[in-house]
């Protein structure tokens, strides 16, 4: 087993199969070198600070993910991989018969929770987040001690820079407060542009919310402080509790779950770091070439070399 660190580390979720996309979209190039989108995050963050980047991904995955990602951000960062196994839950738990769905993204980070000791950041594989976000981050756990509290932060986006023409997008609906933490999470799994505005629907399309452009969302971009895994591991258990009885093959533990529970019950306090930065995803097939073109026009004007990783 590797040596924890302090050092602030990266984890990469990468273990969902993209079933909207239809493909294991975090394998597809999308840059002129070649690169995957996860490519510019892992060069973003190196740029930042950040020296080691942990994978999460699917067994099955493995050899796929070492082959691509020893040869390029390997060459520079320590890359680590873990598996988020259907099966790794709490003692006396079980997986529900005909369950197949992993567990979300708090057990995604769970996977990582025996190789990480000190503060980490976590982020999606299929997101592009800008370099921004990642100096942001790290300078915020390099910097920032725990106290009374977990003192953990969140890299905030606005609603109308995390859309894609092509369908639904999942975001957490954040509230802020005055001096610039977060007040309160939501997760929406279906919000997407409906008859010319952007609105939610949380009851299978029955009924349809508005939101405003600039509402803040959370984009799976957090730093959290040494520590907080223990908390996430202990209210796994208490989640099980409530939402295997209501949805027991598609209930999922998600980070904005855990992260209000911390805030409200006063565990952890979470810094808004503001990202003016466009975000770039490839949810659908049909965001590909919106995606390519973003990004070569990125390398155009010099914001990263024609080919990362040379």
């Amino acid at each position: 087993m590797e040596r924890k660190t302090k050092e602030p580390v990266l984890i990469v979720m990468a273990a969902g199969m993209g079933s909207r996309y239809g493909g294991l979209k975090q394998m597809d190039p999308v840059g002129s070198g070649g690169e995957l989108i996860i490519d510019f995050s892992l060069y973003d963050a190196f740029l930042a600070g950040f020296k080691k980047a942990i994978f999460v991904i699917k067994k099955e995955m493995e050899a796929d993910f070492r082959e691509i990602m020893d040869n390029k951000a390997g060459r520079f960062m320590d890359v680590e991989y873990v598996f988020q196994e259907l099966s790794d839950l709490p003692n006396g738990y079980e997986v529900p018969e005909g369950r197949e769905k992993p567990w979300g993204t708090c057990q995604a980070v769970l996977s990582a929770r025996h190789v990480i000791g000190g503060p980490f950041a976590v982020i999606n594989a299929d997101d592009f987040y800008g370099l921004g976000g990642f100096q942001n981050m790290y300078d915020f756990l390099t910097s920032t001690e725990n106290d009374d509290k977990y003192r953990c932060c969140m890299i905030g986006y606005k609603l109308e820079n995390t859309l894609t023409e092509n369908g639904h997008v999942a975001r957490g609906v954040c509230k802020i407060s005055e001096d610039g933490y977060l007040a309160s999470i939501e997760e929406k799994t279906k919000i997407m542009y409906h008859e010319g505005k952007i609105q939610f629907t949380d009851d299978d399309e029955k009924t349809w919310t508005k939101l405003p452009e600039n509402t803040l969302v959370s984009m799976n971009f957090w730093g959290f402080s040494e520590g907080i895994m223990d908390e996430i591991l202990k209210e796994f258990p208490t989640f099980l509790d409530t939402k295997l009885k209501e949805n027991p093959l598609k209930a999922e533990y998600f980070l904005p779950y855990a992260v209000d529970l911390f805030i409200s019950d006063g565990r952890a306090s979470f810094k808004v770091l503001m990202s003016q930065d466009k975000w770039h995803g490839v949810t659908y097939k049909e965001d590909k070439e919106s995606v390519v073109d973003a990004l070569q026009s990125m390398k155009d004007k010099g914001l990263y070399p024609e080919k990362l990783w040379k």
